[in-house]
């Protein structure tokens, strides 16, 4: 078996794992709201310390390596711009998101209850859009990264995915369950779960195919720095508001700071066996 199957087909096996965070979904019961905020708390942690520790710094060492002084610049309006690009991205997603119609049926008898769901639902949904677009971006580098790997390397690349893998399944959470709750559907967050990470793939594919040519140091740091400010602006704006107004704020706190260290375990060891 050639080497660019073989690293294809390890990618693609990472990229199948972000399904595995959505059968979560079929553990839980879809009026366990504490379970949501759990969630999104869990999920805030974990793209506070992906980006701050590793994708931001990355993006940095890569400019600065490149560019010099300016580098440090570019990476600090790229971090930026990624949260203003998010905060129109969000706009549009809010406007032509369309409406989910999932707990107002269960509620009909409470006017002010449904009204209060249908607009909670429609930002629950917007927010896994929205967490889907971040993560998918993210994947794509990282299917690349682990598919050249495994061109020099396979027996490289393998103690590498296995650290992608750790935490491909607790970023689809920040996916999968915003849609379940929303919608009441587990295979609409699976799918989209599922697309998300065959990003990683795709990436492979794309930059082994087409980008090859255009994807350098200098672009890869760019676009870890917009993703950086893509995963902050989430979890400012959206997963971290969303968790507290549905449970009691410090339990949401430690399961953010449990998030982080679940992630700083997954980043430790893909940093080394990279």
């Amino acid at each position: 078996m050639s080497k660019e199957i073989l690293s294809l087909g390890l990618t693609t096996i990472v990229g199948l794992t972000m399904g595995f965070g959505s059968l979560l979904s079929y553990l839980v019961k879809r009026s366990n709201r504490k379970f949501l905020s759990l969630s999104l708390s869990f999920s805030a942690g974990i793209m506070i310390y992906t980006a701050f520790m590793a994708i931001l710094p990355e993006g940095t060492h890569l400019l600065e390596e490149n560019l010099g002084e300016a580098g440090y610049y570019i990476a600090l309006l790229a971090f930026f711009g990624g949260m203003f690009l998010t905060a129109l991205v969000e706009k549009i997603v809010h406007r032509f998101g369309g409406h989910h119609h999932g707990f107002e049926e269960e509620h009909e008898h409470h006017h002010h209850e449904h009204e209060h769901e249908h607009e909670h639902n429609h930002h629950t949904t917007n927010l896994g859009i929205m967490s889907a677009i971040a993560i998918a971006i993210h994947n794509l580098p990282e299917g690349l990264a682990v598919y050249t790997t495994g061109l020099k390397d396979i027996s490289l690349a393998i103690p590498i995915a296995i650290g992608v893998i750790l935490h491909n399944i607790p970023l689809s959470i920040a996916i999968t369950m915003p849609i379940f709750y929303a919608t009441g559907s587990r295979k609409k967050g699976f799918i989209y779960s599922l697309i998300v990470g065959l990003c990683q793939p795709l990436g492979a594919i794309l930059g082994h195919l087409i980008l090859s040519n255009f994807l350098n140091d200098v672009v890869h740091g760019i676009l870890f720095a917009l993703v950086g400010g893509i995963m902050i602006f989430i979890s400012l704006d959206e997963l971290l508001p969303i968790s507290r107004k549905d449970d009691d704020h410090h339990i949401g706190i430690y399961v953010t700071i449990l998030g982080m260290m679940i992630m700083a375990i997954a980043m430790n060891i893909i940093h080394h066996n990279h």
